[in-house]
């Protein structure tokens, strides 16, 4: 059965070249040239994936995007000019999946494309670690996972987490203290069919670890190892 995605892009010509790439690989591809009329439009026709311009008339990627993640897990893919690292993180932090900077190539950004349905229609392949003892809440000091649930605190405080931050928070609480590679985490929480790179992994890191720090006044607990990976607390 054919995906559909959503191109939310203000730039008439960007918008028909993604749409012949991804119509060729056989998608159904709607469009929106507003902010406005993206989020209707999403909110209409229930895509299979939206393709997010960061920059449009009306109403910015961002938004459209936090109130894209508050109604449903679409995956979000966000098309950037900004490369500048609060940036990026602004778009994962508010729950886009993966990000292609402008201007891009219109077979990659379908091999990303391609590569989030696939993980979107296999979601439970990426809890395939042994469970918690016992079926219960999984944690480390102050921070926890209620699996039954899907949701995290910090102390008492409950997090608003991306999909893929969640994934990676479940993966660092399942083996605190052991350190993790960037091929690790793509395996074993983001998918082997994952195909960003490997400053999207590290991207999706420093969006999770600013969320964790926040209510614990800046104290770290997801540590970088130079030349080895990232790790939850002390070895």
């Amino acid at each position: 059965m054919s995906s559909t995605v959503l191109i939310i892009e203000d730039d008439p010509h960007a918008t028909e070249l993604v749409r012949l790439y991804l119509a060729n690989d056989g998608h159904q591809v709607l469009s929106a040239a507003t902010g406005p009329e993206g989020l209707a439009r999403a909110r209409e026709s229930h895509p299979d994936l939206v393709v997010l311009d960061l920059m449009l008339p009306g109403l910015d990627g961002l938004e459209i995007c936090r109130e894209l993640r508050a109604e449903s897990d679409v995956p979000i893919v966000m098309l950037t000019a900004r490369v500048e690292e609060d940036d990026l993180l602004a778009g994962l932090g508010n729950g886009a999946d993966d990000y292609v900077t402008k201007p891009f190539r219109p077979r990659e950004l379908a091999a990303r494309v391609k590569a989030l349905l696939r993980r979107a229609g296999r979601e439970d392949s990426f809890n395939c670690l042994p469970p918690a003892p016992g079926g219960g809440e999984l944690a480390h000091g102050p921070i926890r996972i209620n699996p039954r649930l899907q949701s995290a605190y910090v102390e008492d405080k409950q997090l608003s987490l991306t999909p893929t931050e969640y994934r990676l928070l479940l993966l660092f609480l399942r083996e605190p203290g052991r350190v993790f590679s960037r091929e690790q985490i793509i395996d074993r929480a983001l998918g082997q069919d994952f195909d960003g790179y490997d400053r999207t992994v590290d991207t999706h890191i420093y969006s999770l670890r600013r969320k964790l720090e926040a209510p614990l006044r800046g104290i770290r607990h997801i540590h970088t190892i130079y030349g080895m990976g990232y790790r939850l607390g002390d070895a």
